[in-house]
């Protein structure tokens, strides 16, 4: 059977200020956006900036870690895996949120 490998390495800059949290369970958990960016010519000849942001999510050291080094504009480096989880809203609507979860930076 072929290995499947669920592999993410971002270079971008942070958007926003990491939001910090402690679990019932005692464990930590960072959330922050990430802006990553490529630029390509258009038919006219102009330059145009492409940005995607990404949902990161970093667990229990790592946050840690994290935790006052990465802050709005910072540079990061990290890799990381693709989750992706559904939830209802409020009103009945099911959403999928994409994240990546890092496992490093």
């Amino acid at each position: 059977m072929e290995k499947m490998i669920n592999k993410v390495e971002l270079n971008g800059f942070a958007g926003s200020n990491p939001e910090v949290k402690t679990l019932p369970n005692g464990n930590k958990v960072l959330k922050f956006s990430l802006a990553t960016s490529s630029s390509y010519k258009d038919r006219e000849g102009n330059w145009v900036r492409d940005t995607t942001w990404h949902n990161i999510v970093m667990w229990n050291k790592l946050a840690e870690a994290a935790n006052g080094e990465i802050k709005k504009g910072s540079r990061v480096s990290l890799t990381g895996k693709l989750a992706n989880h559904q939830y209802t809203d409020k009103d009945g609507k099911k959403n999928t949120v994409s994240e990546i979860i890092a496992v490093s930076y």
